[in-house]
């Protein structure tokens, strides 16, 4: 059976292969990131050993550091290519919601996590990523690659504002994956 579009009902079915706003399908796994778009790379410790590596990676794979850090997602319980993922964000009833689709995942021992693109409506065009890994030393770093540029008229004339938030956004996320992942 062909892949088809996800409906207003069921947002996890997989979309049609050709659904990404940006060819560039992977970059955020196989770098370089490409060039003419705003490169965001962001690494943070967020705690030590094994077991907060495994809660840290089931909350990013799993969507909970989305949930926690105050963003809306509608996809499936966790992470998968090909799943499409609607991201929401804003104040009270003032939201936008804006559709992606997960391009790649990452479950091995040291590195779990996936990266979403851009689907056609997304006021912006491009792909992030969010990375737990086990360094040998045990210390669990989360990190954060994106690239993107404005995909609408009102991200254009945000101008430089966009990637500032996107920075903090990021940084949030850290603050917020480190608190899930020290819970016990």
């Amino acid at each position: 059976m062909e892949p088809t579009e996800p409906t207003p009902q069921d947002p996890t079915r997989r979309p049609a292969p050709e659904t990404l706003s940006y060819p560039e399908r992977g970059a955020t796994r196989h770098r370089p990131l490409p060039a003419g778009y705003h490169h965001l790379g962001h690494r943070t410790a967020i705690g030590h050993g094994p077991e907060v590596f495994a809660r840290a990676g089931a909350a990013v794979t799993g969507f909970a550091m989305h949930r926690a850090a105050g963003v809306r997602v509608r996809a499936a319980d966790r992470a998968e290519p090909g799943g499409s993922v609607e991201i929401s964000a804003g104040l009270g009833p003032v939201r936008l919601a804006v559709p992606c689709e997960v391009v790649w995942t990452d479950q091995d021992p040291a590195r779990v996590g996936f990266a979403y693109g851009t689907r056609p409506g997304h006021p912006e065009c491009g792909e992030e990523s969010f990375v737990v890994e086990l360094a040998p030393d045990g210390t669990v770093w989360f990190e954060v690659t994106a690239f993107s540029r404005p995909a609408r008229w009102y991200t254009r004339l945000a101008g430089p504002v966009v990637p500032v938030l996107q920075h903090a956004y990021a940084r949030h996320c850290g603050r917020v994956l480190r608190r899930l992942a020290a819970a016990s």
